[in-house]
């Protein structure tokens, strides 16, 4: 506790916006062409168009997905900096195409929705059409049998239904406690009546972990011609879009407000139709999954090495955009900044644009399984993952001492840049589930560049509006410029980054322990 508390008093004072920070007229003459180059000159605008408006959505295994690695290779080979794609394994290819879906009785409408991941197509890519239904109140084994036998041609829903698609905020800010409360009771309800009647469906025996797929393929059996889920984000026209189960019939997203239009008229005996028709191809064999790595040797310590990470697959229902295109290119303008001002690093520095992060950091824990060398060798791992807005965070990851050169680095950077930034010393370990725990969990320090969550998770975190238009380019080229820094800082330093572990906060005054790694899932089979 004292050490800790010696961290944060040194961090407190070095760090910029004291009167010993520095600022962008800092004496260090690569800090100040660090700025011209990341601030005044930036590329980041041009390349992201072409990322997410031309290449767009890079769902594993798709051709968007191929088309970005090998963009990302001549765009490296322009700037002139080494860069080579690995092979870390394949994974089920798709792609998808034009997906409609519009409601033909009692009225014409047409629907908001999206496709599932690796769903199928409707037969022939063309249209089919069929009256929508909802899973019914079940009694027994014999009750399902039977009303699986009446679904033939049919569409089916399965999700809960929301009551109302407001966000949760302006909901709060606005109604009467006593309509939050209600809603909340009524939600709840809806969502438990669904889970029964959805579980009722499943073979006896089932277990929940394998629930969901035996139900889709009980209601694929029985010749429905499609499946309707819901996975509202609680923001407005705003849906999460995940995989889908199905193999032999499409999965199909429905918008909160369509979905519920669909679910109130299957409720209410109205009669609801619709009309759907996909277009997705799947290929018989895996494709290949990569990873890209640039390089910049070191000429000092060349076998001691600065990852600056990010991953470059994306979920499809968009087009990637704060996650992770923005992580994408801040690392690949910061590798532009470094080769431009520091041309002859120290140590090492190594982008890492890494796949298969969105099935489970696949390609970062490849990575890490299969260079050893890079992990011995590590100073230090810079990963960013999320969002658009300026970095205000960085944690430790309960690095005990590591914590030290973090201060030191950033105490470097410039205090326009920091102003807003928070250091957490060592840190909790908080929000795991990103590449930068490929490297943690082997022991690396591994660092993340934080910006903030809230508005992220409910708007474009896997969602059907994570687009270009969210992009605020200003602090992008803000968090390139300081990636560019924090890594010429780290390869600088003096100092080897200790790896000694802090003891990590449980709960209920508990300690939990330092995670370990699992094998990277390399195919889908």
């Amino acid at each position: 506790m004292r050490l800790l508390s010696k961290l944060l008093l040194a961090a407190a004072l070095a760090f910029p916006g004291t009167a010993t920070g520095q600022s962008f007229r800092s004496a260090d003459t690569v800090i100040k062409r660090m700025w011209q180059a990341g601030m005044e000159q930036s590329q980041l605008e041009r390349l992201g168009q072409v990322l997410i408006d031309s290449i767009g959505p890079r769902l594993s295994g798709s051709p968007g997905y191929a088309s970005a690695v090998t963009w990302l290779e001549r765009t490296y080979q322009t700037l002139g900096i080494s860069a080579r794609r690995e092979r870390y394994g394949t994974w089920r290819g798709w792609q998808q195409g034009t997906v409609h879906m519009q409601l033909t009785s009692p009225r014409v409408q047409n629907l908001d929705v999206e496709l599932l991941a690796w769903s199928p197509g409707t037969p022939g890519a063309k249209a089919v059409e069929g009256e929508v239904v909802i899973i019914p109140a079940l009694a027994d084994a014999a009750a399902a049998t039977r009303w699986l036998q009446t679904v033939k041609g049919k569409f089916v829903l399965i999700s809960a239904p929301e009551l109302m698609c407001r966000a949760t905020q302006e909901l709060e800010r606005y109604a009467r406690p006593s309509t939050i409360t209600k809603l909340t009771a009524q939600r709840t309800e809806a969502r438990r009546l669904t889970a029964e009647r959805f579980g009722a469906l499943a073979p006896a025996g089932t277990t929940p972990v394998n629930r969901q797929r035996a139900v889709i393929e009980a209601l694929e059996s029985a010749g429905v011609i499609g499946i309707g889920t819901t996975l509202w984000s609680n923001g407005w026209g705003v849906n999460k879009i995940f995989g889908a189960v199905s193999e032999r019939v499409p999965s199909l997203d429905l918008s909160c407000e369509d979905y519920g239009l669909l679910h109130r008229l299957a409720t209410n005996g109205q009669g609801p139709r619709v009309r759907v028709t996909v277009e997705a191809q799947s290929t018989p064999a895996e494709v290949p999954m990569f990873n890209v790595v640039a390089e910049i040797k070191g000429t000092e310590l060349p076998n001691e090495y600065i990852v600056l990470s990010a991953h470059l697959d994306s979920w499809h229902g968009a087009t990637g955009a704060t996650d992770n295109a923005t992580g994408t290119l801040t690392m690949l303008e910061a590798m532009r900044i470094l080769k431009e001002t520091y041309p002859n690093p120290r140590r090492t520095i190594i982008a890492g644009h890494w796949g298969g992060e969105e099935q489970g950091t696949i390609g970062s824990l490849a990575f890490n399984e299969d260079h050893k060398d890079v992990i011995d060798g590590l100073q230090v791992a810079f990963n960013q993952d999320n969002g658009t807005w300026r970095v205000e965070v960085l944690e430790g990851q309960g690095f005990l001492k590591a914590s030290s050169n973090l201060a030191r680095w950033a105490a470097q950077l410039p205090s326009e840049m920091t102003d807003s930034v928070r250091l957490q010393l060592p840190g909790p370990q908080a929000n795991a589930g990103s590449d930068h725990t490929s490297f943690i969990c082997r022991g690396a320090p591994a660092f993340r560049l934080q910006s903030s969550y809230p508005e992220y998770r409910q708007y474009t975190w896997h969602t059907n509006r994570d687009t270009f238009d969210k992009i605020v380019f200003d602090d992008l080229k803000q968090n390139a410029t300081m990636a560019a820094m924090l890594a010429y800082a780290a390869s600088e330093d003096r100092e080897r980054t200790s790896r000694e572990q802090a003891t990590l906060p449980g709960g209920n005054g508990a300690s939990r322990p330092w995670p370990t790694c699992r094998p990277a899932q390399r195919s889908t089979k």
